[in-house]
């Protein structure tokens, strides 16, 4: 008999991806989605007639208890958030609200329900905010830099705390960035490859970004979910760091994002707005995957040039659809 998985976001990169791969191993997959909102399901345009959508909302507790009673889950991957972090500076109570408070929610849900329901919190590299040190393991001390980064501090606590109090298989993957084709076109990466797409295409001249001075460790989305199955199928709960061990800066990406197209002067093309700085910036953001590597066997297998790459490819298709 099938697993059942249940997976809130589901129309985010992540979800949409993680849809994609558990379908392949043969899960039966739930969404949950707002009744509320204006549900955009371009990311799951080729599978959605493979998922089964249920209506939840991470701000109510009880229809998240009929969710979970309307699916009867083997597996529950919480990947719903507000997840932009520039954003959480604007609606840092809705943040909370949603990307703190919801975890408790899901998982007092799991606690009265069925225990025994295997639980996926999706926490953040965020949550170490100005790294104390660099690579950040499981161990490293977290120090938040936004509402966005303490929100998830809160998710990732509660069910480290949830866990040890009820014996919940409750686990969290701290997930550095990552990026692909189905990222939103608010974060600073695809704001870049659509950018470089407009600019071939001669539909435009400039992107306007802000600290392009910033360094992350940038990962594919589709090798991370891997990850985050390969998690919940442990033999134990437990937390790991997934990222790639190597950190970019926004200047490398421009870099490697022009050259697809062509263009090695990328600085002409690029203009710096104060308005797209944050109050409190994180200036690097680098990880240690070597935990997850050694106990779940996972690395990473797309190198940051090939995922660039695909999302410049992809955007450039995607505006020449529209023309």
């Amino acid at each position: 008999m099938s697993k059942k998985a249940l997976i809130t976001g589901i129309t985010g990169m992540d979800g949409s991806h993680l849809a994609d791969f558990l379908l392949k191993k043969g899960y039966k997959v739930y969404g949950m989605i707002r009744r509320s909102s204006n549900i955009n399901l371009d990311n799951l345009e080729n599978i959605k007639e493979n998922i089964t959508f249920v209506n939840g909302d991470m701000t109510d507790q009880n229809s998240l208890f009929r969710c979970l009673k309307d699916t009867n889950p083997d597996e529950i991957y919480n990947l719903a958030s507000q997840s932009f972090v520039g954003e959480s500076w604007n609606t840092p109570e809705q943040t909370s609200n949603v990307t703190a408070l919801g975890v408790l929610r899901i998982l007092e849900s799991i606690r009265e329900f069925n225990p025994k329901i295997k639980f996926y919190q999706a926490s953040s590299s965020e949550m170490f905010g100005r790294m104390v040190e660099n690579p950040a393991n499981e161990k490293t001390p977290f120090y938040p830099r936004s509402p966005y980064g303490v929100s998830k501090l809160y998710g990732h606590w509660i069910t480290i705390n949830y866990r040890e109090s009820y014996n919940l298989f409750a686990c969290s993957g701290i997930l550095f960035n990552h990026e692909s084709e189905r990222r939103g076109i608010e974060f600073v990466t695809r704001k870049i490859t659509d950018g470089v797409a407009r600019i071939h295409l001669g539909l435009n001249k400039n992107i306007s970004l802000g600290n392009i001075d910033a360094r992350r460790d940038w990962g594919y989305a589709p090798d991370y979910v891997e990850a985050m199955w390969k998690i919940l199928q442990n033999d134990k709960p437990t937390d790991y760091v997934i990222a790639t061990g190597k950190d970019y800066s926004v200047k490398d990406f421009l870099k490697i994002a022009f050259e697809v197209v062509g263009i090695s002067d990328w600085n002409k093309h690029v203009l710096i707005d104060q308005k797209f700085y944050r109050p409190a910036e994180v200036d690097v953001l680098r990880g240690d995957y070597s935990k997850a590597n050694k106990e779940l066997g996972w690395e990473p297998k797309t190198s940051l040039e090939e995922m660039i790459k695909k999302m410049v490819k992809s955007d450039i298709k995607k505006i020449k659809s529209k023309l």
